[in-house]
């Protein structure tokens, strides 16, 4: 599967705050759209033999913009075979911020913003059973994307997956009761073990065997930025 971030709402935009290099860089362009496309089904046809190619979009659940991104997947979704939803954006400190830019970003911009890295996580795992919620229309992603990025600079606030509140298992056990009741599969994310202060997956595997217990299926991804990180930590872990 090849899911490029999709286009961020160019309102949502007007709206976001901090390292803005962190929303420049956080998705394709509208005007990408026609190449992307072109490109990607040259390569389905190129490599048929081969490969079996999906082509969709990492689309980005924006609190509060569910009707750009209805909209959105209902004029492109039928041109696409996969998808994941997944939630990068909170608001903080000035508008919104980037959950995964930088530790001191995410600090400065949220950390700080709901006073301390338990309020976060509890706030980003409200965002992610919101995004399960959401009526994002018929073509919305049934994956859900790394439940745990939240965690991605865990030891810069001086924690790690075992560390987990009563509080903060008791929404990923939401989380997962939502994925579970709506029939969602989940995102098994080996990014985070490449990470220098995560050092796990996303999920972790205290979450994954929770969800493994309710049944709820995995689906290993990459999170690949280059071609360097292709296929990490899938002889590993699946």
């Amino acid at each position: 599967s090849i899911v490029e971030h999709a286009p961020l709402s160019s309102e949502f935009m007007k709206n976001t705050a901090g390292n803005q290099e962190a929303v420049t860089t956080a998705s394709m362009s509208m005007s990408d759209l026609p190449y992307y496309f072109k490109k990607m089904n040259q390569m389905k046809k190129k490599y048929a033999s081969d490969l079996l190619i999906h082509i969709g979009f990492e689309v980005d659940y924006l609190i509060g913009y569910e009707d750009f991104t209805r909209d959105f997947l209902n004029e492109y979704g039928p041109q696409t075979d996969d998808g994941v939803l997944s939630l990068h954006f909170l608001e903080g400190q000035g508008g919104f911020r980037s959950i995964d830019f930088t530790a001191e970003d995410y600090n400065e911009g949220i950390v700080q913003f709901y006073g301390g890295f338990e309020q976060a996580q509890l706030v980003y795992l409200e965002g992610v059973k919101q995004s399960i919620e959401a009526d994002l229309g018929a073509f919305k992603p049934r994956r859900i994307g790394h439940i745990s990025l939240c965690q991605k600079f865990q030891q810069f606030f001086g924690a790690d997956g075992s560390d987990f509140s009563a509080e903060v298992i008791a929404e990923f056990e939401a989380i997962l009761a939502l994925v579970k009741k709506r029939d969602y599969e989940l995102d098994f994310n080996t990014a985070g073990l490449f990470k220098p202060l995560c050092k796990e997956t996303y999920p972790p595997k205290e979450i994954v065997t929770l969800a493994r217990a309710l049944e709820i299926p995995f689906v290993y991804g990459s999170d690949s930025h280059g071609v360097a990180d292709i296929g990490r930590g899938y002889n590993t872990y699946c």
